[in-house]
């Protein structure tokens, strides 16, 4: 009983030690991006870190998803100075984009590894589409709400943010999840689930 005790406890320090690690790298990902290619507070024209988030939440489950949120609210958001009360709802938008695929994964038994034509195709629908339709509606409208952005403008933000997360999402994302899903099973880190 002791020794399920002691593997509980090094599991949880290994997935806190993931968190922290995927944590700083959507951190440094997102901050690159918004200086670089920024088109709103907060909103890059080509935010590849999301690309690196969703196969983290895929590889690490509700870890990844957590990293996303915290990585953007302070990538994205903190390093731009984006308002923290908007920052705190408006972050939800990676959160959403992450967990999405995480959902559709898990629901439907797909694998990360994209074996098959149906895992390939729950990836496009939930993992480049649903999802990043789901975080720039919900990117656009919140910076729009908490009066960032007007509400004219929201559109172009809509569009500008999910443009190009679809393209880095269609091409990043199902390369890392080809080639490195079966060194992260191998490595006994892969969650099964969602924390474990």
């Amino acid at each position: 009983m002791n020794i399920g005790g002691n593997e509980n406890k090094k599991s949880l320090y290994n997935y806190i030690a993931i968190l922290i690690i995927i944590t700083i790298i959507n951190s440094l990902l997102s901050r690159y991006a918004v200086i670089t290619w920024q088109i709103a507070p907060g909103v890059s024209g080509l935010y590849f870190a999301v690309a690196f988030m969703i196969a983290f939440t895929l590889w690490f489950g509700m870890w990844g998803a957590i990293a996303a949120y915290i990585g953007c609210f302070i990538g994205a958001g903190m390093s731009t100075g984006l308002q923290p009360g908007v920052n705190a709802y408006w972050s939800l938008a990676d959160f959403w984009q992450v967990l999405i695929p995480l959902i559709a994964f898990r629901i439907s038994g797909a694998d990360a590894g994209l074996k098959t034509k149906r895992d390939f195709l729950i990836f496009l629908v939930f993992g480049v589409v649903l999802n990043n339709l789901a975080g720039a509606g919900w990117g656009a409208s919140t910076l729009a709400l908490g009066g960032i952005i007007s509400w004219n403008n929201a559109p172009d933000i809509f569009v500008g943010w999910l443009i190009p997360n679809i393209i880095v999402t269609i091409v990043i994302t199902p390369l890392l999840l080809r080639y490195i899903t079966p060194h992260i099973k191998k490595s006994g880190l892969y969650v099964r689930n969602y924390w474990i």
